[in-house]
């Protein structure tokens, strides 16, 4: 079974790498995102329909500062570049289960 921060990091090179496909293969198909500022996606499809822009311009990428682990959970404290004016603090909580992120929690 693959580890869960293994399929979180795999997530994050396929999302620098600007690689919708790869990108959307670490997620569920019903996985749930909720946003820090409350909205939810749901689904691949929406998944690849949020990221699918911003992935054609090669204008993201995120750079961990620090992660924690336990259980099925990992913990990235990530730094966004390219989504704003100025780099973007952000913590993000990711559910692992059967090799596939099925949660993801944007805390701030």
């Amino acid at each position: 079974m693959t580890e869960p921060r293994d399929v979180v990091e795999q997530q994050l090179a396929a999302y620098n790498s600007h690689d919708i496909d790869a990108f959307v293969a670490t997620y569920a198909e019903d996985v749930t995102v909720r946003r820090a500022d409350g909205s939810l996606l749901q689904g691949r499809p929406a998944l690849r329909d949020r990221y699918a822009g911003q992935f054609a311009e090669g204008r993201c990428r995120a750079e961990i500062v620090g992660r924690l682990t336990e259980g099925d959970w990992v913990v990235d404290h990530e730094i966004a570049h390219g989504l704003a004016a100025e780099p973007v603090r952000v913590l993000v909580a990711y559910r692992v289960r059967a090799g596939l992120i099925d949660r993801v929690d944007f805390l701030g």
